[in-house]
């Protein structure tokens, strides 16, 4: 009969044995395996009476008390597969708690959906390693903006791009808008929005896409863009990123969002782009509850807006590209 021992049952009957051949004493057989030499002698009778089985623990092998029923686990699998195909156990955990009242740990259902190949462990996900740049230290002292083109609506509407602003000392979600393109129109808009309501931050952090910079080497050094040469009246500087990597916050949180938000708007029922810009706000806030964090100074580096509605009309009209006064281009890896 093969009986399976772990390694401290192991210690025990080799020390217990010892004792019963009268190679050291209950006391320092005791003492070797940090029990009471009451604890020695009734293990010495379970040795004398069971043999070795004895040693092994009588729950081995047998069903936890705690196990969950079999009925419950292919209930919570078929709703998964059925309504959430495609959720991470995280998100899984939550609906099945909010829309189905069932409130199963969220590690348990990791690893019973593993088990069932409805969920890949990041472990199992190789990626390349990239030296980190770490977070700013302030609120306001760093936005992040990108553009991420993807099927949100999962074939209820076209493809469309999701514009998103995102602290980098906080990982918090400040707007998101869609519009059918990544354009400097879009950008301008949702621009002039961010600034009303937070004011105006030290930079914007941002690819070379040709909103922000002009690609053509020709022209690089006697034009800016028109979201440059906005910026450069409003006094905020913009950080160019040679890499997606450099700018990991936000494309984290596209690719956060890519899961996330596409499920959050299948249960909503959204299927165009106006509806979806008015419910993004509802969004944000949850969004903004579980993921945002605080940042390692709490002084905030917004600066308030002082230019009037007027201004900001002029600031923010189309103009006719123009020479460059001062560069505000920074380049980072």
């Amino acid at each position: 009969m093969l009986i399976t021992m772990s390694d401290k049952e192991i210690q025990r009957l080799a020390v217990l044995q010892d004792v019963r051949d009268h190679r050291i004493t209950q006391v320092r057989a005791a003492e070797i395996l940090n029990l009471s030499t009451r604890q020695i002698t009734r293990l010495l009778q379970k040795l004398n009476q069971d043999g070795v089985s004895g040693m092994a623990h009588a729950s081995r092998g047998q069903p936890g008390h705690r196990r969950h029923d079999d009925l419950l686990k292919s209930k919570c699998l078929s709703i998964i597969a059925e309504h959430l195909l495609g959720f991470g156990p995280t998100l899984a955990h939550e609906k099945l708690n909010s829309m189905f009242d069932l409130n199963i740990p969220v590690e348990t259902l990791r690893r019973w959906m593993t088990a069932n190949d409805l969920w890949i462990p990041r472990s199992k996900r190789l990626k390349r390693p990239y030296q980190p740049r770490y977070n700013r230290d302030c609120f306001g002292e760093l936005i992040q903006i990108d553009g991420s083109y993807h099927d949100w609506f999962e074939g209820r509407a076209a493809k469309c791009c999701l514009l998103v602003y995102i602290d980098d000392a906080t990982g918090k979600l400040l707007h998101l808008r869609f519009c059918e393109a990544e354009t400097t129109f879009d950008y301008l808009l949702l621009t002039r929005a961010y600034i009303e309501q937070y004011g105006k931050p030290l930079a914007f952090y941002s690819d070379k896409h040709s909103v922000f910079r002009v690609n053509q080497k020709s022209r690089q050094d006697s034009q800016i863009t028109q979201f440059g040469r906005i910026l450069n009246n409003l006094n905020i500087d913009i950080i160019f990123a040679n890499s997606p990597q450099a700018k990991g916050r936000v494309e984290r949180a596209n690719r956060t969002l890519q899961d996330r938000l596409i499920k959050e708007m299948r249960l909503e029922g959204i299927g165009s782009i106006a509806e979806a810009n008015i419910w993004l706000p509802c969004f944000i806030e949850q969004f903004n509850q579980k993921f945002a964090k605080c940042a390692r100074n709490s002084k905030n580096l917004h600066r308030p807006l002082t230019e009037s509605d007027l201004e900001l009309d002029d600031i923010f009209t189309w103009q006719e590209p123009r020479k460059v006064t001062k560069n505000l281009t920074l380049t980072y890896d």
